[in-house]
């Protein structure tokens, strides 16, 4: 297919994706558009729940496969919005809609280089096209969900705006749940172990602690106590204290590493409400970046969480759109952007999987 022929398909697919409401759980319309839309064109789609999923045409099992990933879910409309969010307008160089930014750019943008090598024979890689559902809520049923079913990957692509930059790693989360216990007693009186003044010595502990690991991209692991709940009445000595610590870890560390440290230096009852938001990153190396760098793309460390905390695999953040128009009232995405998208990825995923060089 021409290039001028998949930007505009890609931005008629935009807007048609803008006019159906896809919340979170409730991504089975979209999911429908995006599988009659490829297969439209030939290609053979897979789908499990609101996941829909598809391989090249000359796919060839002895070849490693890449991933161009995206979601079609999104957040419901803030109260601010001044417009339909479902209208899709194009008002002078701007379309406005919800999901147009996070990730509707992103995701038809990777659809329409996907199309673009689908027919291309005699590729380095296969090449597998995810676009997936429940990304605003960390879903179970989203990219995590249909993973096991996509086969083995060897890099990937996440599509999130970042104005075609690069995100060579991104932050992972830990919240934990964390219960300081102590005796109950009357506060006139020499009794009980007051569960308040344990839980200071480990809540000081995480505000002063420093991992001995930092970070090339990030810096230091950041650990923020954010709530703190004790006590019933001024005069009885608490037996409990409760607190919530926000652990955003970076790539020089597991989930699982941080918290066998975290636990090893505390005396408070540590329960983590997840272990699945893992940091991630893809070596500065890594022939995707550097068909990126190559371009005059620039590369950082992504402070957000996305669905690429569940890969396995080395990936990299990149999409067109700007982060801080995400979830905003009125969102839109530049038009220019759905092109510049397109023929982004495609030029970076050239010197990769056609093995031109740079």
């Amino acid at each position: 297919m021409l290039l001028e022929n998949i930007q505009k398909e890609s931005l008629d697919l935009l807007r048609q994706l803008i006019r159906i409401q896809s919340f979170s759980k409730e991504e089975d319309r979209t999911a429908n558009l995006i599988a009659q839309f490829l297969e439209e064109r030939g290609v053979k789609t897979q789908r499990k729940m609101n996941n829909v999923w598809a391989y090249n045409k000359h796919f060839d099992a002895a070849k490693p496969t890449l991933l161009l990933n995206s979601h079609h879910d999104t957040v419901k409309p803030n109260s601010g919005y001044t417009r339909d969010p479902y209208d899709a307008a194009i008002e002078g160089d701007k379309l406005f809609g919800l999901g147009s930014n996070d990730a509707g750019g992103c995701l038809v943008s990777l659809i329409g280089t996907f199309l673009y090598y689908y027919e291309q024979e005699n590729l380095k890689y296969n090449i597998c096209l995810a676009a997936t559902a429940e990304e605003e809520i960390s879903g179970n049923n989203g990219l995590e969900l249909v993973l096991p079913d996509l086969g083995e990957l060897e890099f990937g692509i996440v599509g999130e705006p970042t104005e075609m930059n690069l995100a060579i790693a991104e932050r992972g989360l830990l919240v934990l749940d964390c219960v300081s216990h102590g005796k109950a007693g009357h506060a006139a009186r020499e009794e009980g172990e007051n569960a308040i003044y344990k839980a200071l010595k480990d809540i000081e502990w995480f505000r002063n602690y420093q991992f001995p690991k930092v970070s090339e991209v990030f810096g230091p692991l950041k650990m923020t106590v954010t709530i703190i709940n004790a006590g019933s009445q001024h005069n009885v000595v608490p037996a409990n204290c409760t607190f919530t610590v926000d652990v955003r870890v970076t790539d020089a560390y597991t989930n699982e590493e941080v918290l066998e440290i975290i636990r090893a230096n505390v005396d408070c009852d540590v329960t983590p409400r997840s272990i699945r938001l893992k940091p991630s990153s893809i070596d500065k190396n890594h022939p995707v970046v550097q068909a990126g760098v190559a371009l005059g793309r620039t590369t950082y460390g992504s402070p957000t969480t996305s669905d690429q905390a569940l890969l396995d695999i080395p990936s990299v953040k990149c999409g067109p759109g700007f982060s801080g128009r995400s979830h905003m009232a009125d969102e839109f995405l530049y038009v220019r952007e759905v092109a510049e998208g397109v023929e982004g990825y495609i030029n970076m995923l050239k010197p990769v999987i056609q093995g031109l060089g740079f």
